[in-house]
């Protein structure tokens, strides 16, 4: 049995709770929250199923070492001195992405990745003759270095690409929502699976896919093509296999309803292809709809969760818009559970209905707001 090693996996701003009662789920041991991060201990095969298995994580780092530093020259000795030539071989190739702060000694990333990418290069040229090539299209090994003063930890990134690309959305839109903070709202709200789930301005999909997998307990990176540590001299093909038999093993049944709508025809064809694409086995149901001119159907309780255009990067008249999402919901839609995730912290207000929560998040780089209203018969307006 493999022993265990710290592991840090990335996520959005605000869902580090999130992120670490999933790790706390699996059975990660020593978590540890930081600001985008959040930090555990595992073996081998719980990095490849915290890979497969993290909804919140967009990506799963595994750090190698790390130093304090003089110098350009001290750095460059320090990592010279790692060696590389376990992890890599000459013939295969490495990218490096580095990220600088309050440092005198570099003055941007890319030179701390230049100085690095040298002492690597150089290790294998004294020792082998020969050296392995950098490549930012597919490469054997992804270094993550990260630079703070005079400090420096250097990770090995075990999943590749970000984990938000499931491998469902084929189909997009063009202000598409993040699967990552999809799948973390989702969390966040507290939604318990017993309750219809409304999605009234869909788009592509994404929630209702993630809340598809998160009721079914479907692992969220089943789909994914390929994981980076599946080139690491390592890579264990029957440990990984076994990881995703349990994992597959453990899907459970869902029989209430999930259904979206989305003004736009051309939406809901590319949310219905995303849709089969995802195979969640899931009846959810897509329709050309305005949500402003619909009413609740008859359940008793319903969840609903609303990503509106933000006017960041879709042209509405947002202010109207959400005023006429707020009497919606106030005249149509009592007994609801509502979220709302927003960009714009100036337009929300226009809603007018009074806040049960409100959570700061980040839709990449854009502050945001989620929001919880309880809709119930006399809810109040609020003067703005």
């Amino acid at each position: 049995m493999s022993e265990n090693f710290k592991m840090i996996a990335k996520t959005f701003y605000g869902f580090e709770d999130v992120l670490a009662r999933e790790l706390l789920d699996l059975g990660a041991q020593k978590i540890e929250k930081g600001l985008r991060n959040v930090s555990f201990y595992g073996d081998k095969g719980f990095l490849y199923k915290s890979n497969l298995c993290l909804r919140t994580a967009l990506r799963i780092l595994k750090p190698i070492f790390h130093f304090k530093f003089k110098d350009i020259e001290d750095y460059y000795k320090n990592i010279n001195n790692f060696k590389w030539e376990e992890l890599i071989d000459v013939d295969s190739s490495f990218v490096i992405n580095s990220v600088v702060f309050h440092s005198k000694t570099f003055n941007n990333s890319k030179f701390a990745s230049l100085k690095a990418k040298d002492a690597i290069v150089d290790r294998f040229r004294d020792t082998f003759k020969k050296r392995p090539d950098v490549s930012s299209s597919n490469p054997d090994l992804k270094i993550e270095i990260h630079v703070n003063r005079n400090l420096c930890s250097i990770s090995i990134d075990s999943s590749g690409y970000s984990l938000h690309k499931r491998g469902y959305k084929k189909y997009n839109s063009h202000a598409p929502l993040n699967e990552v903070l999809a799948a973390g709202i989702i969390l966040m709200s507290g939604w318990d699976k017993k309750s219809d789930l409304l999605d009234p301005m869909c788009g592509t999909g994404t929630i209702l896919i993630e809340a598809a997998m998160i009721a079914r307990n479907i692992a969220p990176n089943l789909n994914r093509s390929f994981f980076a540590f599946e080139k690491w001299k390592d890579w264990d093909e029957d440990l990984f296999e076994l990881i995703e038999k349990s994992v597959l093993g453990k899907i459970v049944d869902f029989d209430n309803k999930l259904y979206g709508f989305d003004i736009s025809l051309s939406m809901i064809k590319k949310a219905e292809k995303n849709i089969e694409i995802s195979q969640v086995d899931v009846d959810i149901e897509v329709l050309t709809k305005d949500f402003l001119k619909s009413s609740k159907e008859d359940q008793d309780d319903l969840f609903i969760i609303i990503n509106p255009p933000y006017d960041k990067r879709i042209s509405a008249d947002v202010k109207s818009l959400y005023k006429s999402i707020g009497d919606t919901l106030k005249n149509n839609y009592q007994f609801s559970d509502v979220w709302i995730i927003t960009a714009n912290l100036e337009a929300i207000k226009s809603v007018g209905l009074k806040t049960s929560k409100k959570i700061k998040l980040f839709n990449s780089n854009l502050e945001s707001r989620l929001l919880n209203y309880k809709i119930y018969p006399g809810t109040k307006k609020v003067k703005n």
